[in-house]
């Protein structure tokens, strides 16, 4: 069987080094020593001025909006995972769907504009796949009408443009440390900020408000994160060069095979780094892509057709709304199988089977 993911995990005896270290505290949680470690480690592998490691992805996008003070609405995209949209719900704002540009995958920038009324109050962005979305457009945008920018970098770990962190763009970025991720600390999500003051605000409401033993500052949640998701956060960041290279050779190979194949490519913004997140192809039509599928499925080998459906359809807390390019797009783009130990022959037999159903 092949998956369409697998999550890396290091040697299991340099785990248990960390392991033999927390029963010997017995300190288990509440941002212990492993986990306060991580974020320095973090914050300099990323070169970031204010980082906070927290529970999840999903956490720190509704941290996001809560510390920004976030009301009405806030323009996002459809073409992303639910919970960039379903947190915006959730903090009691209102998404405003603005369609993806064709070749990105991102949000077009050029239609934010007319989306914007006396109600908006943000741009949530996703940088899809990690491909940074049109950071410098927005930003004007914002700066414009006065607009706070969150960044959903779920998938973005380690992208820069021109050698700055993408998650240095607007007020708040957001990064998931998911088992699924590239970079992985079991669960796990990063907030990162260029504001000393909000970093200051998020760390009390991370940890129920409190700013001191018997006091409180914010309305808060728990948000904190466990020694022994940091544990595996803190060994993995030893091998990201060893999980890029791999995840480029694989990318590589595929993009070679799959040359005459009948699909497209995203692309990615010009001077950044390519994280090797994902293996997206959009697929000529969805025909194709349904039998892609099955025989692949056939074969035991699984893919993803991520992002599908489009949010702008399904959601019964979200007004449907036509998005053209979103719709077309997600009927069409399949992500294919993509972890370090997947083997040249194993890339080589999906592309063989995917070339021979495209010929039939």
């Amino acid at each position: 069987m092949i998956p369409v993911t697998k999550p890396f995990l290091p040697p299991q005896e340099e785990y248990n080094k960390y392991l033999n270290g927390i029963w010997q505290r017995n300190w288990l949680t509440n941002m212990g020593p492993l986990a306060s470690n991580l974020e320095m480690q973090l914050k300099d592998f990323l070169n970031v001025k204010h980082l906070l490691f927290v529970t999840n992805g999903t956490l720190a996008l509704q941290l996001a909006i809560k510390s920004l003070d976030l009301r009405g609405e806030i323009i996002t995209t459809p073409f992303s995972f639910v919970a960039t949209t379903s947190s915006i719900v959730w903090e009691g704002c209102k998404p405003i769907f603005v369609d993806i540009d064709i070749n990105s995958l991102n949000i077009d920038a050029n239609k934010i504009e007319a989306a914007i009324t006396p109600s908006t109050t943000a741009i949530l962005a996703t940088h899809v796949y990690g491909n940074p979305c049109d950071v410098i457009a927005i930003d004007r945008i914002a700066k414009k009408y006065n607009l706070k920018v969150i960044y959903d970098g779920a998938h973005a770990f380690g992208v820069t443009i021109m050698g700055k962190s993408i998650f240095e763009y607007g007020d708040i970025s957001i990064c998931s440390l998911h088992a699924t991720k590239l970079y992985h600390s079991i669960e796990g999500g990063l907030v990162i900020t260029k504001s000393a003051e909000l970093l200051k605000r998020i760390a009390y409401m991370r940890n129920f408000g409190f700013n001191g033993p018997e006091s409180f500052s914010e309305l808060g949640i728990n948000c904190k994160n466990s020694e022994f998701h940091a544990a595996m956060g803190l060994v993995n960041l030893k091998y990201i060069e060893y999980i890029y290279q791999n995840r480029k050779r694989i990318v590589e190979r595929y993009t070679n095979n799959l040359k005459s194949f009948k699909a497209t490519r995203p692309i990615w913004f010009n001077g950044s780094f390519d994280n090797y997140a994902y293996y997206p192809i959009i697929i000529e039509s969805e025909k194709l892509l349904l039998k892609v599928v099955e025989i692949l499925d056939g074969n035991e080998i699984f893919t993803r057709r991520y992002f599908y459906p489009s949010l702008s359809k399904v959601l019964p807390y979200v007004e449907a709304k036509e998005m053209p390019i979103t719709e077309d797009i997600s009927k069409r783009v399949l992500c294919l199988p993509l972890y370090p130990d997947l083997t040249d022959e194993e890339v080589d037999l999906i592309c063989r089977l995917m070339l021979r159903i495209q010929n039939n």
